[in-house]
């Protein structure tokens, strides 16, 4: 990008003000953090953003693979996630690993190694899960069902049992194939036969479809879903009669013979006979391509995943080759994306597991699958409880892990978006993950994960990843082309603030059909379309330059949290923080002036030690204080841990557990945890008042405030942290005081950097304090790479440093303090200091337009005698168009003579959606976010100056234009004869793409440059 463009008010407060009128960065003596500089103003191609590339079941082409990632490389993006799906497009010629999509696949792989471009691949065809068409029955995801018969004895029973039917698929019958419909309905394993006594009153478990694991609704999108799964201390009344005596339990499992008859003499009595089977769960590989239809393989057994790897990845991998060779670029990564593929209970070796991880056998426990209550409800409860656990660590050790150490062995790494029907807890999915990804949808256009990007960051905070990537901008049908870089700005920051530093960009279709057939193929109906079938993308790359600086910062050092809320035991498990702890809005919620983290059981007991009273972590993370969940029971191990960290010198808010959530060692376990509670609360009971428990060199703090929960939350709320930090002297890191910016806080060796972000579409003018008190300031602008020393600033207590910030509509800066560095003068923050713009001319009168025939523009240059909005103009050419068009105008500047010392800024008012500017033959650059401003200073004129602004507005309204002719698409799932034939089209269309997101009386978008286009100086 050229390092002219101004973007100048940025920082008219935090920038140009704050020096005093320096007008450039001044030289930087050599430190230990000037590789960092160096690298904010070229970033290195690793920390560039990436795609999801997406292929469309068999419609590839080698060339438009070579043309996609070459289109990639110029304009910025430096990864690619391999995915091919069937969303609705018609089918391809090219069958999925075939020997020709292989051949094309490597292509693909050798492409981006030539291109420095790394590539991911995912774990199964479609986007989501693990599985094909080689995955057998027996080797897939499975339930463990249940049939009965009711016999009366003393009698000789002599029958064959029913065959338990299938738990009917979560996306319903409709996503099995007649072929897999029929190896659904066929597959069937006995496990075992149990009997007991016929209960002599009705009751069940509640929910137990959920408990036991054979739902698991996405959380995101289903509503009423849990995020946990609540283990309480007390459960309600049963009649008497309901339950069923452990003890009574039979097991005749060999007394059925092959044909599934039992032979069995029925003691005095009503008895319950139970046939226990494994049924395949219906989870199919979705949205395959036809050719990679198939069941999702186990989740709980490496020898079944081994099996799908060799069938599938291993395939492609022997074709590939080893691309770990030094040099960036090729295929490095493999990945998890979200979980959709529902949940299981049962795998071949699952008993066996089972005894080995929790120390008891799970047979006579079986009834409670179906609903039955053995011994209690309590007892039944804890059993699902650690029928859920065990199926999290399977999922995690022998789907995830293993995947992991399979890639590993072939040099790549592993990256994990480990929401959103998991069955396991999500912290425990990702935590395995070399790359902790999450997904935020476009604001306005899809659900709401920002949960999910609270984990990732989260779980890389505890582990110590430097990347956290995020599935990004990800949209449904009525995003419609209209997103662009601008647009994705404000959202992005927040991501940003949030703790992303990777973008993958959902998403950038395989564009195999030709550069004559725009926007060209599509992901179905889904976005962001963030592709070379984009009208902008030739101006994309000064966008990603900006991602890539801000990731590259974002990526040194570690965030500064002060909170850690510890998530409760068990699974599944969504962490969800006190949205006290939260402003913003729902789908970009901002983290307050102490930053948090969440953290998993699992992760505090293996990880976590307590030193100078704070929490602290292998990776770097620290923190001052944690926030138990508000439940009633614990496991010992992890209240062991809990005391273990307090008494070393931890800080703890919460209640004491009263139990054991587990059958484990039951009744035994709850005596631990109530015992070891009393030793370390004193007591059982909250006391009525905010109270401190000091024990060891630790403290606990409960009672009063930190009772109180809003509805459905776990944790009290973050102003009653908030105020004990403050009492403890430590400052909030971040205050903006109208509340307009938001804020990220990493510490890299002796500096602090903080990034800051206008969170509206207006002018922000506020004040901001910083927990740093580094002696030597600096304002770093992602924008153009400018980097600039503050001279106006005020430091408070000696540890608080405060800036006048003056931020354009969702602009953004990195305030970087050097602890390490010499101290500069410091200003009172007095506004007479600060220079000022002022206009010095208006570009008034016509302006000479050049638009793009070959896109439905005018054949000649039209002459606009104002500047005004395209989609208001009479000539349908421009009103329908779409494109870039290029404005020509010749001006003077007389002042230029008597002011030369003076800094002259070209300000281009409104602009629909991007500008290149060239004055006098020079290129300025582009522009793509307000300020829409660029220095001119030594390229302007007195006399005669020569401008260019180039101006690309989006797709919609050539695609409205388009709807007003004859319809000649797909049709009937039929790609046209003309496009199949390569004939000439006669409809006089200008576009054609694989969705309709319009109709022809659909609004047209504000396009074109409407100005003001005016000079200032300053």
């Amino acid at each position: 990008m050229n390092m002219s463009i101004h973007h100048g008010i940025l920082l008219l407060s935090l920038c140009l003000p704050t020096i005093a009128g320096c007008s450039s960065a001044p030289v930087v003596q050599p430190d230990e953090f000037q590789i960092v500089r160096e690298n904010f103003l070229s970033p290195p191609d690793a920390s560039r953003p990436g795609v999801y590339w997406y292929f469309m079941d068999g419609n590839l082409s080698k060339d438009a693979i070579t043309a996609d990632l070459e289109s990639m490389k110029e304009a910025g993006i430096g990864h690619v996630l391999f995915l091919e799906v069937n969303v609705g497009v018609p089918r391809g010629t090219v069958d999925f690993l075939s020997e020709e999509w292989q051949d094309m696949f490597v292509h693909a792989v050798s492409e981006a190694k030539r291109l420095g471009i790394e590539l991911s691949m995912g774990s199964g065809p479609g986007w989501a899960g693990s599985g094909g068409p080689w995955v057998k029955p027996e080797q897939s995801m499975r339930h463990l069902v249940a049939s009965e018969t009711v016999v009366n004895g003393p009698k000789t029973f002599d029958e064959a049992l029913p065959v338990p039917a299938p738990k009917r698929p979560f996306f319903g019958e409709g996503t099995l194939t007649p072929s897999l419909r029929q190896l659904w309905e066929e597959y069937f394993e006995d496990v075992c036969v149990l009997a007991c006594p016929t209960p002599a009153a009705k009751a069940e478990i509640a929910d137990t479809d959920e408990k036991a694991l054979y739902y698991r609704a996405p959380y995101s999108s289903a509503p009423g879903v849990k995020p946990f799964l609540p283990a309480a201390a007390a459960y309600p009344d049963i009649p008497s009669g309901a339950a069923i005596d452990e003890k009574q339990i039979l097991d005749l499992s060999d007394r059925l013979d092959a044909n599934g008859r039992l032979h069995w003499e029925v003691p005095a009595g009503s008895w319950t006979i139970l046939r226990f089977g494994m049924r395949n769960n219906g989870a199919v590989t979705r949205p395959a391509p036809m050719p990679g239809l198939g069941f999702e393989v186990d989740k709980f057994d490496t020898t079944a995943f081994n099996a799908h790897f060799d069938a599938y990845m291993g395939k492609i991998l022997d074709r590939a080759g080893r691309q770990d060779d030094g040099t960036p670029g090729g295929w490095t990564m493999i990945h998890i994306d979200s979980w959709e593929m529902g949940a299981q209970n049962w795998s071949d070796r699952f008993r066996d597991e089972f005894i080995k991880r929790r120390s008891y056998d799970p047979l006579k426990y079986l009834p409670v699958y179906s609903g039955k209550i053995v011994e209690s409800v309590e007892v039944s409860e804890r059993f699902l409880w650690d029928i859920r656990q065990t199926s999290m660590e399977l999922i995690v050790e022998n789907h995830a892990l293993h995947f992991k150490n399979l890639g590993q062995r072939h040099g790549m790494k592993l990256s994990v978006e480990p929401y959103d029907m998991n069955p396991a807890a999500d912290f425990n999915l990702g935590a395995v993950a070399d790359v902790p990804m999450c997904e935020f949808w476009t604001d306005g256009h899809g659900f709401n994960t920002s949960f999910s990007c609270i984990e990732a960051t989260s779980i890389a905070h505890i582990y110590g990843c430097p990347v956290v990537g995020a599935e990004s901008f990800t949209a449904e049908p009525s995003e419609a082309w209209t997103m662009y870089p601008g647009s994705a700005k404000n959202q992005g920051d927040w991501a940003f603030c949030m703790g992303i530093n990777k973008f993958m960009y959902h998403t950038f279709a395989h564009k195999p059909l030709g550069e004559q057939y725009r926007p060209g193929m599509t992901m179905g109906p889904y976005g962001v379309h963030w592709d070379r079938g984009q009208t902008w993308w030739p101006m994309a790359s000064a966008y990603h330059r900006y991602v890539a600086r801000c990731q590259y910062v974002l990526r040194q050092g570690r965030t500064l949290a002060d909170i850690l809320y510890l998530n409760p035991e068990g699974a599944p498990q969504v962490f969800r923080a006190p949205s006290s702890a939260l402003s913003g809005t729902p789908v970009m919620p901002d983290k307050r002036g102490y930053n948090f983290d969440g953290c998993s059981p699992q992760a505090l007991i293996e990880l976590a030690d307590a030193v100078d009273h704070r929490i602290v972590f292998p990776g770097g993370a620290s923190y001052r204080v944690l926030v138990l969940p508000h439940v009633e029971t614990m496991t010992p191990q992890l209240l062991r841990k809990i005391e273990s960290l307090v008494k070393k010198g931890a800080v703890v808010v919460g209640n004491p557990p009263v139990k054991s959530p587990s059958l484990v060692n039951y009744p035994d376990c709850d005596r631990q945890v109530r015992e070891l509670a009393l030793t370390v609360w004193g007591s059982l009971k909250a006391p009525k008042r905010e109270t401190s428990v000091h024990y060891g060199e630790g403290e606990l703090l409960w009672g009063g405030e930190y009772e109180k929960l809003q509805d459905r939350e776990l944790y009290p709320g973050y102003q009653v942290v908030a105020d004990w930090l403050k009492q403890q002297n430590v400052e909030e890191d971040f205050v903006a005081r109208e509340g307009l910016v938001r804020y990220t806080h990493r510490i890299a060796g002796d500096v602090d950097i903080y990034f800051v972000s206008n969170r509206t579409s207006d002018p922000v003018e506020d004040v901001c304090t910083f927990r740093s008190a580094a002696p030597n300031p600096e304002i770093w602008n992602p924008v153009t790479g400018e980097i600039l020393h503050l001279a106006m600033f005020g430091v408070e207590n000696g540890q608080l440093t405060t800036l006048p910030v003056k931020l354009a509509p969702f602009q953004s800066a990195f305030i970087v303090f050097d602890r390490a560095g010499s101290p500069v003068r410091k200003w009172p923050m007095d506004e007479s200091e600060l220079p000022q713009q002022q206009e010095m001319l208006t570009l008034d009168g016509s302006w000479d337009v050049t638009f793009d025939p070959r896109l439905g523009g005018p054949e000649k240059e039209v002459r606009f005698e104002t500047l005004s909005d395209w989609s208001l103009n009479a000539d349908k050419g421009i009103k329908y168009y779409s494109g870039s068009a290029t404005y020509r105008k010749t001006f003077d500047l007389p002042y230029l003579e008597k002011h030369d010392t003076w800094r002259w800024i070209l300000d281009l008012g409104t602009v629909h959606n991007l500008a290149g500017v060239k004055l006098n033959g020079h290129d300025l650059g582009i522009l793509w976010t307000a300020p829409w401003q660029v220095n001119i200073s030594g390229v302007a004129k007195t006399t005669g100056n020569q401008l260019e602004i180039e101006v690309v507005n989006l797709w919609p309204n050539r695609l409205i234009g388009d709807e007003q002719l004859p319809d000649d698409g797909i049709s009937d799932g039929k790609w046209p004869d003309w496009l199949l034939n390569r004939t000439p089209r006669t409809s006089g269309r200008y576009t054609f793409t694989t969705y309709r997101h319009y109709r022809k009386d659909s609004p047209l978008l504000a396009s074109g440059l409407t100005g003001p286009v005016r000079i200032l100086a300053e």
